[in-house]
């Protein structure tokens, strides 16, 4: 759910629908094990339906976004499910993602431009504690013949070679480009080519 203009998502956000359903991503459902306890960012986050999910795990979730129509979102899904989410309004290119901060990050669907995302995914390998681990979800340029969601761009989405550029200094523990059917919401109908990633960061 990436962010790359505020008042297109405040418009997509505010509706009393959540754009992309209130469910968890299925690839972060299946990669959360690997986080290791503590706190938890999530990156464009949308209506909080990932980091409600995480935080439902146990986890100290913070949630950042630049719609403040989905961060209050966010903060009502959190408390229909009887959890506390930290949900921030903020441009990522200012957010301070900090130093060995986070057990985890999250990226599901956080496509922006180039080279805000390569500065992203620089300060994310900095912000990971020690065995940290990022989970990212994302569609590959691939998906411009499925249209079935994302960017409609392909400078705005991902392969795996590019992610173990960006996000040198981890450690990868999963990697794969697929085509998958991705089901969330209105806004993601059907088969996808994706790219999923896990990895962690070393002592």
């Amino acid at each position: 759910m990436a962010d790359l203009h505020n008042n297109t998502f405040d418009d997509r956000y505010s509706g009393e629908e959540y754009a992309y359903g209130k469910s968890p991503n299925e690839f972060l459902v299946s990669a959360a094990r690997h986080i290791p306890s503590g706190p938890v960012l999530c990156l464009a986050d949308g209506e909080g339906r990932n980091s409600v999910w995480l935080a439902t795990q146990g986890y100290d979730v913070t949630a950042v976004d630049l719609s403040s129509k989905g961060t209050e979102k966010t903060l009502r899904l959190a408390k229909e499910n009887h959890v506390s989410v930290q949900a921030i309004h903020a441009d990522l290119a200012e957010f301070d993602i900090g130093i060995e901060r986070w057990a985890g990050i999250v990226s599901i669907f956080a496509h922006m431009p180039p080279d805000l995302r390569a500065d992203v995914h620089r300060r994310c390998v900095a912000g990971l504690a020690p065995q940290g681990v990022f989970v990212l979800e994302a569609y590959t340029p691939d998906q411009l013949q499925y249209k079935t969601g994302g960017p409609p761009v392909a400078a705005q989405m991902m392969s795996l070679k590019l992610l173990e550029t960006e996000l040198a200094g981890l450690v990868v523990m999963h990697g794969q480009e697929l085509v998958r059917t991705v089901r969330e919401g209105k806004f993601h109908h059907g088969d996808g080519a994706v790219v999923q990633f896990i990895a962690q960061k070393e002592n």
